[in-house]
């Protein structure tokens, strides 16, 4: 960004933008019956969201540069055991804070 101004525009641009996607849902539709198929596939959205997050972080770090970080690929690994086998999201999130902090603590 060249200056101040323009970072204030795309900013408020987004938070339009972003507003005027959640109002369709909530005010335009929000008083309606939705159809099955759409709750069916709305009930996926929170499970992509977060595995959307993490997938750069671990595949390409800004901590190294873009480059492979065994202490994430492994943290990445013991998270998606962790919720594979408990089935809870919370579960998953702390066992792979868990080992990054300790895989980052022994590899340095």
């Amino acid at each position: 960004m060249d200056n101040d101004l323009q970072l204030w525009i795309v900013m408020i641009a987004l938070g339009i933008g972003s507003f005027g996607l959640r109002f369709a849902f909530t005010g335009l539709v929000g008083d309606r019956q939705m159809p099955e198929w759409l709750l069916r596939h709305l009930r996926y959205t929170a499970v992509a969201v977060l595995p959307a997050l993490v997938a750069p972080l671990v595949a390409w770090p800004a901590a190294t540069n873009g480059e492979v970080d065994p202490a994430r690929l492994l943290a990445a690994f013991a998270a998606l055991i962790v919720g594979f086998v408990s089935k809870r999201a919370m579960a998953a999130i702390l066992a792979g804070i868990a080992v990054l902090y300790v895989m980052l603590w022994w590899l340095g």
